[in-house]
């Protein structure tokens, strides 16, 4: 297997500092996976040479397709995966792209290296061609690290543990006839409840649920729009949040699926249209959606409850569109070489509140436009071809957001001379690397370590400041490969804006609200849980939630609760 020619080689000793960084991340796995490692599947071919077909469930509709497998893969079938409603859908087609690579890709945007077996055979849009066959960050890594070459991983960028397969299998037949007529479609159910056993506002249970229908038009099988597809999403949402009812916690919703839909029986989420170009290394999209499909979001951070699928504070930011919310907007993503990607885009910006039902777009009241752009690598180290991403983000709203200086004594005493009013920026970086393979040769199955930090501008975010840390490792209990245990914990920080506001309404004797009972700091969740697959199309999902601090203050004792996610998909 030959690598990548660089233009000069170097060994460990040039980049002492980097190499020994990195060994410490792919080594500091704990005894208990050890036995992981050694169930690693050797890549074997088809007895004739020829490239091996695998049928993969698309991560992100849980629609299968077919991908050609080069002899260095192992000839196996992926259990794959919805990784949740936050991420973006994603077009199934297995029709041949014999030299023209015009395919939709996926807004989780993988960055595999392609192989020529993979790019003849249309594996369900989920990859970009890169502008160039050179290296960016991975070619300042010793040879005995970096793994990146042609006949890497051309899995899409997935966790194999949200649910593959389906509960209604006679529709498996009615799908296939559908998809050849150029619409695949998903129909899901999420249902989430959160026992508060200790601490907070007072005890209590709280359930939610969403469905949710994601539909794929295939615009070249319908009309003959060569490359071009049609995404849709209609969910409906109910319930009510643990967080606010037994909590007193306004921030930080404990529950994923709770959002802006209140109680509409059909919102509409996404509605837009996405194209790959320039023979498949250009992928644009325009329409309607939510940023959080297309920017900060990771799959791994979806399988927990409470950060899915982007960090909290940026979905807490006034104008970051999440998820079910969604704007008029447009993204264009590429690869300039095979370990990075760069995508950029302009969307509108509207009040979250504005338009419940997500139909009646004629009644938002544009604020100003986000301007976000994100870079990330990913990289392939050791032998073993451990894939990792490392996300880099800005975003830009325009909008002006009133100072929270000047609000209530802040604004009477008139001790800051800042403007009344200020736009918005917001900073991320999210890492995950993969410290162990267990289950084969696909690129997300085995065990990550995930990091993170945002940070939003104090003057007009409630949340300035997050970090995050933990792990997602799959395969932990001997004979349950497809089942995973993680655990996440998260900091939040307040603003010191807003607090100093809150200071001053106290000495001057107003009052800080009903759900605020002193000047707010910062609060901490700790997040545990363990997924099992039943059955092909349902997966149950133990939780434990520990949070300190709950509404940002000391005057409401730490929590603990207890939960159950259900994933089913139909």
């Amino acid at each position: 297997m030959q690598k990548f020619p660089r233009p000069f080689s170097h060994s460990r000793a040039s980049l002492p500092m980097l190499t020994t960084l990195s060994a410490t991340l792919i080594s500091c796995a704990s005894p208990v996976m050890a036995h992981a490692e050694d169930s690693v599947l050797q890549a074997s071919g088809s007895q004739d040479g020829a490239p091996l077909e695998r049928e993969i469930v698309s991560p992100l509709t849980s629609t299968k397709f077919l991908s050609a497998a080069s002899p260095h893969e192992t000839a196996s079938v992926v259990t794959a995966v919805s990784v949740g409603a936050n991420a973006a859908p994603t077009p199934s087609d297995d029709d041949e792209a014999e030299g023209d690579h015009d395919t939709p890709a996926t807004d989780t945007a993988p960055l595999m290296p392609d192989t020529a077996e993979g790019l003849r055979r249309n594996i369900g849009g989920s990859s970009l061609r890169p502008l160039t066959d050179s290296e960016a960050i991975s070619w300042l890594l010793p040879s005995e690290l970096d793994s990146l070459r042609r006949t890497d991983i051309p899995d899409a960028y997935y966790v194999p543990t949200t649910v593959g397969g389906h509960l209604i299998t006679p529709l498996d037949r009615f799908r296939a006839s559908l998809k050849q007529k150029g619409l695949t479609f998903s129909l899901s159910y999420k249902a989430e409840a959160m026992d508060n056993l200790d601490g907070g506002v007072e005890r209590g249970a709280d359930y939610v649920h969403e469905l949710t229908l994601q539909m794929h038009f295939d615009l070249d099988k319908l009309v003959g729009l060569r490359g071009w597809t049609l995404h849709a999403l209609v969910m409906n949402r109910v319930g009510h949040q643990v967080s606010t009812d037994r909590l007193g916690e306004r921030y930080i919703n404990l529950m994923e699926v709770y959002g802006l839909t209140g109680g509409v029986a059909a919102h509409l989420v996404d509605f837009y249209l996405q194209k790959t170009m320039l023979d498949g290394r250009l992928d644009v999209a325009v329409g309607r959606m939510s940023l959080t499909h297309v920017f900060a979001t990771s799959p791994l951070l979806c399988s927990f409850m409470v950060t899915c699928s982007a960090p909290v504070i940026l979905k807490r930011a006034p104008g970051f569109a999440v998820y079910p919310k969604a704007t008029m907007g447009g993204r264009v993503r590429l690869r300039p070489t095979r370990d990075t990607s760069v995508q950029l885009g302009v969307y509108q910006v509207t009040p979250l509140a504005s338009n419940p039902s997500g139909w009646a777009w004629g009644s938002e009241r544009t604020t100003g436009v986000m301007l976000p752009i994100e870079f990330t690598w990913q990289p392939f180290l050791t032998d073993k071809k451990l894939p990792g991403h490392y996300v880099f983000g800005y975003a830009r709203d325009t909008s002006r957001y009133a100072d929270l200086m000047t609000t209530g004594a802040a604004n009477a005493i008139k001790r800051d001379s800042t403007p009344p009013s200020a736009p918005m920026n917001m900073y991320w970086f999210e890492g995950d690397q993969m410290i162990y393979r267990k289950g084969g040769s696909d690129q997300m199955s085995g065990g990550y370590l995930m990091f993170g930090y945002v940070h939003n501008t104090p003057r007009v975010a409630a949340l300035s400041d997050q970090y995050y840390a933990g792990f997602s490792f799959n395969g932990v209990v001997p004979h349950r490969d497809t089942d995973r245990f993680g655990v996440l914990w998260s900091w939040y920080h307040v603003s010191d804006r807003l607090r100093l506001n809150q200071m001053y309404l106290i000495d001057s004797g107003q009052s800080l609200g009903a759900s605020v009972l002193a000047p707010q700091t910062s609060s901490h969740v700790i997040e545990a849980y363990y997924s099992i697959d039943v059955m092909p199309g349902l997966q149950l999902q133990p939780e434990f939630d520990y949070m300190i601090r709950p509404g940002e203050t000391t005057k409401t004792s730490d929590a603990t609760l207890l939960g159950m996610k259900i994933i089913a998909n139909f």
